[in-house]
Formats: structure tokens, C-alpha cells, sequence
């Protein structure tokens, strides 16, 4: 069995990563100096050890955006999907909660420390996480050619140090549009970076991915599993082709990594079967689909379908953080907001200690406490789910009766005290109810929970459940929170099930009448166990229905909708409301209204839950709740700190932002950018 490369980081980073976070920095932004380090880089950069504890870094900085590392409140991921038609932030009771994005979201919103639980985004950490990415992976190409080794393995790390940059680059150029583009560490601190064209920027780093493709060996002949292989750049360099409109290519890659590359969807169950956290209350049956997202299973030898993995055990701070999604992702529902007919609290979470413990109401063990941060949208829930204007009955990505999915109204009252315990809770009451002195407690239609936002949704049981191992041993402990200390939390960076979607949205843009395009959807569908399959021409639309289906968690779904977005501008083609879009125009517009804007936009208002024009009054907190969205807000506003720290030239700010200029220079390609480099 293959080890994983979190082994190599125990023993390495403690030596290397005060040397490399010295050298790359620990600043704000990636435009500050450089502090002073007591080692000298030509030296410890010198061995092929040097360059591995920076490669090591770059690995282990990828799970960051999934996990808990910076608070017990926030996940990075859920900002990405929040800004799409998924989910919206939940936690009514911040007071920094981005509601209103359109008003509220400004070149100096929030970049205080990850730490402030007032935050419900994470727009700055994508930032400053990526350049620091960028430039831990500088760090290798800056130093290689100074370390002893053949050419075969000298080729191979600087294939990886190019995946990594190109992965980061992949994403600041969907996030926040034109960006400085930084191929090499400065000599001396640099003040006068000027933003590199979105399109330049993708260019070079498909460059850098033809090359890292070449050389960057097969995850079957390396030793370690986690680190970057060959699969995993040539589906980032499809990415990258169809960012550029070369989509004949993306699909040859796409091609190689489906038919000639050893992979294969998993189509039965296998590894290791986690029966969930209490099954008295929440019963999982068996199913391929459950085993496939459980992170014991995720980068086992008998998962022929991951292409490549993130992992996260083990005991050490190092190797493990926290992936806290029982707590962040799952509503609010341990407390006095959701009530039955009678007035009493319809949910607890009792310990097994307590005396009103009840084994098969124990929801606590089997969903996690939630505290909802986040919550999906009502299409995720509901509508997406239907295809051919039918609900599928067989997925088992939405199947209550297996496990996989939580609907509120599943759960039943665990309060002893009412006089509905045991029963189903309910949103609405479905009759008048009189006390035992015949007045009126509760009248038929009247709403049971007083925060639908926070309090009232539906979980993909299967991806957030996670084996809390320590708190679940205790019989004292009510709030599990998901992989704790002693857990495992491995998650999925890439696997073979979004290179059929990648495949099929390459084709619509080369042919959308190309009958082809179903089939790589369906065998997806198929092994979902659904009972509705794709038959006739496929949208934009189905494409990406599918991909919020399977990937959910997974992708990064703000980045992958501006990405299609700008797709569909290049190509021409409509989208699934017969829109079509420019390149000049798709990403300069401005308003709220239901015209125009970008595929993002459109994705955003019509299916999230975005500029329906509704104040949502939440009696919880005494809050009001409207979830708008701008067409200009497809790219985040560079951050001000960023402009500030680059005082000796300005930085592009996006449209529709404070500080928007379009007479701003910026560079048209990367190697103008690139010769600007050594310019002080």
C-alpha cells in the first residue's frame, strides 16, 4: 500500500517550514517585504531535502480551503458557494453576515483576522492563501537549478511547483479577474507590480501544465499518495485549455484521463463501512455512493476513481486539521426556535448520561450539532433534482430512505415533555391546538420555527457526516462537531466522475448537438442509481446541474460558473435560458435586475436564492435578510491592503468597485509581465 505523504511532512516540515515561511512570508499580503531569516536560502535550498519540505508545504496548503484551520466557525469552501446557486451565508446572529453582496461586499470588507467569529466569508484568506501558494511554488523554481540531481527528476519537482502555481492562478483569475502575475521571488522588496490580463495569466500557466504534464509521473509509480501526479495536471490543464478556448484539446486530455489512464468510476461498494454516529437514530444502508464519500475510503489503493486526494489524519498539527462540517454545515436545530404545536422545544441534545436520553432520537450522534454558518439553497434541496421535469426517484445522492440525505421533516421530537414526542417535527402546524384548559396554543398553519434561514433545510448527510472519534467515545459529550483530534478527514481534490463532466462540457462547446454529450452525464447518473437518464440534447444547464450534483463540496463552485461563464462567451454558444454572452461585456455590467449580466449571474438569481425580493424577517434574532447580488460581483474587489502595500503603482480594481478605473495599465501579456519582474 502506498504511503501517504503527510508521513513525509511529519518528519519534514519541522525542520524546513520556519525556513520557507521566512523566505515566502508570513505578511499580509504577498507585496510586503520579506522579513530577515538566520538561515541563508542558497544553503538550505542547496539539497533535494530543501526543495521537498517546500513541496511538502504546497501539498499541505491545499486542504486549507476545505478545512477548519483558522476557526471552529468558518470553512473557507462554503465563501466559493456561497457566491453561486448552492448556498448562502446562514448565521443570522453575525454581524458580519454578506446578505446584501451588492451593498455590503467592498475592496475593505472584512480582511481582519480568520479568527473573527463576526465573519461569514472568506474572500481575503482566498487571497492571501493563494499568493502564498504562488510563492511557496516560486520558491522551488527559484531555487532548483541550484541542487544536485538528474534532469528526469529536476523536471519532475519543477512540474509540481508548476501545478501548484497554476492551480492558484486558476483560481485568482476566477475569483478576482486581472492580478499581478509572480513567476520568481524579488531580490528586494517590490512596490510597483502592475495586474496581469486574466487571459495572459491563463496562457502561461498552460504552458507551465504542457510541461508539468510531460514530466510529473503517474500517482502508480510514485510512493506517496497525496502528492501532485500526472493525473491531476492534465485535468487542471483541460481546465486551463477551455479557460483559453481550446476546447479540442481539453477534450484530448479529458480522453486520455477516462479511456487510457487506469482510472474507473466505483460502481459497488467498498472499503470501509462507517455506519454513521448513532444508527438507532439515523440508520445508513450500505450503498456505493455513501462508501464513496467516506474519508476512509477516499485515497485507498481499492478506490480506482480518485485522481488525486487530500490527506488529513494523524495525530500531529502538521498532518491533521480539524474538518469541522457537522458543526459549520448542519442546521441550528438544539435550541427553543423550533417548537411543536404544544409551545415545547421539539429537539435536544441530550447526552446518554441524561435521564430524557432516548437511543433512536439521539440526533445529536447521528447528524452532529449544527450551528449553521452556511446553508444550501432551496434548488440544491429540491429542484435540481429533477430531470426530464420528473424527480428522480433513485439517486442515491438525494435519497432519504438510505441515509444519504437529511430532510428536516425526517427528525422527530425527542422531548419528552410534549405531548408530541416521538412524533415528526413540522414546519407548519397542521391544526389548531388547544391546551388542557382549552385555550388556543397554536393555530393551524402557524410557522413552528422562527428562523427558516439558520434553523430549516436539508443536508447532503452523505458528504458532511464525518467519524468524530474521540467526542463520539464520550458518553458526557453533546456536540460532536465532525473529524476532530483522531479522526480522518482525506478529501477529494480531483476524481474521475468531474473528468466525464469536463468532457461533455468540452463537447457542447465544440458541437452542442454532439449525442455523445448525454452518455458521459449518464454513466455518472447511472451510478447513482438513477431512474431519470438524459435522452435528448443536453444543456449548459444539465452540465452543470450535474456537476452541483455530484461534486458538491468538491468543486469550486464559484470559480468553475465565472469559468463556464467565460467559456460560453468565447464560444458563442446560448446557455439553458437562451442567453448569450461577450467576452468585452459579460463581466463590466452593473445591477440586480433579472437581464444580462454573466452565466454566473444568471445561475445565481434564477436558480439560488439570490434578488427574489424578499425581506426575510428572522424572529430568532430580530433580523432582516435580503440576499441580493450584483452582475458586477462575478470577481471580488482586489483587496485594499493589497492596493495600499503596492503603493509605487496601482493595482486594477474590478468594475463596479470603489477604485475602478479602466485607464489603470495593465499588462496584455505574460511576458510582459514577467520582464517587469526584475523591475524595482
Amino acid at each position: 500500500m502506498k504511503n501517504y505523504i503527510q508521513k513525509y511532512i511529519c518528519k519534514s516540515v519541522t525542520l524546513f517550514v520556519g525556513t520557507s515561511l521566512m523566505l515566502t512570508g508570513c505578511s499580509e499580503s504577498f507585496l510586503d517585504p520579506d522579513p530577515q531569516t538566520m538561515f541563508e536560502p542558497e544553503t538550505v535550498f542547496s539539497t533535494e531535502n530543501g526543495i521537498k519540505s517546500v513541496l511538502a508545504i504546497c501539498d499541505r496548503q491545499l486542504k486549507r480551503n476545505y478545512v477548519s484551520e483558522d476557526s471552529r466557525e468558518m470553512i473557507a469552501l462554503p465563501t466559493e458557494y456561497t457566491f453561486s446557486d448552492l448556498m448562502v451565508p446562514s448565521a443570522t446572529d453575525k454581524s458580519g453576515l454578506l446578505d446584501n453582496v451588492d451593498n455590503l461586499l467592498r475592496p475593505n470588507s472584512d480582511q481582519s483576522d480568520e479568527k473573527n467569529l463576526g465573519r461569514t466569508n472568506s474572500i481575503y484568506f482566498f487571497w492571501r492563501q493563494n499568493f502564498e501558494g504562488v510563492r511557496n511554488a516560486n520558491t522551488i523554481l527559484s531555487f532548483i537549478d541550484n541542487v544536485p540531481m538528474d534532469e528526469t527528476l529536476k523536471n519532475e519537482y519543477i512540474g509540481r511547483a508548476y501545478f501548484h502555481r497554476a492551480y492558484r492562478y486558476y483560481s485568482l483569475v476566477f475569483q478576482f479577474g486581472h492580478v499581478p502575475l509572480l513567476t520568481k521571488l524579488p531580490e528586494v522588496p517590490k512596490q510597483n507590480y502592475r495586474s496581469t490580463h486574466r487571459d495572459a495569466i491563463l496562457k502561461k500557466m498552460v504552458a507551465d501544465m504542457e510541461f508539468a504534464v510531460q514530466w510529473v509521473p503517474e500517482q502508480k509509480d510514485m510512493d506517496y499518495v497525496g502528492m501532485v501526479n500526472k493525473g491531476a495536471c492534465r485535468m487542471l490543464l483541460s481546465k486551463l485549455y477551455m479557460s483559453i478556448g481550446e476546447f479540442g484539446k481539453a477534450k484530448e486530455q479529458l480522453d486520455i484521463l477516462i479511456d487510457n489512464s487506469g482510472y474507473s468510476l466505483m460502481k459497488e461498494s467498498f472499503g470501509t463501512f462507517f455506519e454513521g454516529g448513532e444508527s438507532a437514530s439515523w440508520r445508513i444502508t450500505r450503498n456505493v455512493i455513501w462508501d464513496l464519500h467516506r474519508p476512509e475510503n477516499k485515497l485507498i489503493a481499492a478506490n480506482k476513481e480518485v485522481i488525486m486526494g487530500m490527506p488529513n489524519r494523524g495525530a500531529e498539527k502538521e498532518s491533521f486539521i480539524p474538518m469541522l462540517t457537522m458543526r459549520i454545515m448542519y442546521p441550528f436545530f438544539f435550541d427553543n426556535k423550533i417548537k411543536m404545536p404544544d409551545g415545547k422545544q421539539a429537539l435536544f441534545n441530550y447526552t446518554r448520561k441524561d435521564d430524557k436520553y432516548h437511543k433512536e432520537y439521539d440526533y445529536m450522534r447521528g447528524l452532529g450539532r449544527g450551528i449553521s454558518t452556511f446553508r444550501t439553497t432551496t434548488f440544491y434541496q429540491d429542484d435540481l433534482w429533477a430531470v426530464n421535469n420528473k424527480m428522480d426517484q433513485g439517486d442515491l445522492r438525494h435519497s432519504a430512505e438510505t441515509g444519504n440525505w437529511m430532510h428536516m421533516e425526517n427528525l422527530k421530537c425527542n422531548n419528552p415533555d410534549s405531548e408530541f414526542f416521538g412524533q415528526n417535527i413540522k414546519l407548519y402546524a397542521e391544526e389548531d391546538y388547544y391546551n388542557d384548559k382549552n385555550e388556543l396554543v397554536t393555530p393551524k398553519g402557524a410557522l413552528l420555527c422562527s428562523d427558516t434561514i439558520r434553523r430549516w433545510y436539508d443536508v447532503p448527510h452523505y458528504i458532511f457526516c464525518l467519524n468524530d472519534v474521540i467526542n463520539q467515545a464520550k458518553e458526557t459529550n453533546n456536540g460532536l462537531e465532525g473529524a476532530t483530534d483522531g479522526s480522518i478527514a482525506d478529501w477529494y481534490l480531483y476524481r474521475l466522475a468531474e473528468a466525464y463532466l469536463l468532457r461533455a462540457e468540452a463537447k457542447f462547446y465544440i458541437n452542442p448537438d454532439d449525442p455523445t454529450i448525454k452518455d458521459d452525464i449518464n454513466i455518472i447518473r447511472e451510478r447513482a442509481h438513477c431512474t431519470e437518464l438524459y435522452a435528448g440534447k443536453v444543456t449548459i444547464g444539465d452540465i452543470m446541474d450535474e456537476r452541483a450534483r455530484e461534486l458538491f463540496f468538491e468543486e469550486w463552485r464559484n470559480v468553475e460558473l465565472t469559468r463556464v461563464s467565460l467559456c460560453l462567451a468565447i464560444s458563442g454558444r446560448a446557455d439553458e435560458f437562451g442567453n448569450t454572452y461577450k467576452v468585452e461585456t459579460f463581466d463590466k455590467q452593473s445591477g440586480t435586475d433579472l437581464e444580462g449580466g454573466s452565466y454566473w449571474y444568471q445561475r445565481c438569481i434564477k436558480k439560488g436564492m439570490y434578488n427574489k425580493g424578499v425581506t426575510i424577517n428572522v424572529n430568532a434574532t430580530k433580523t432582516d435578510i435580503n440576499y441580493i447580488m450584483g452582475k458586477h460581483n462575478i470577481y471580488w474587489p482586489i483587496p485594499e491592503k493589497a492596493i495600499v502595500s503596492n503603493g509605487k503603482a496601482p493595482l486594477y480594481q474590478n468594475y463596479g468597485y470603489d477604485g475602478y478605473d479602466p485607464s489603470v495599465k495593465i499588462w496584455e501579456t505574460w511576458e510582459e509581465a514577467v520582464a517587469d519582474e526584475d523591475r524595482f
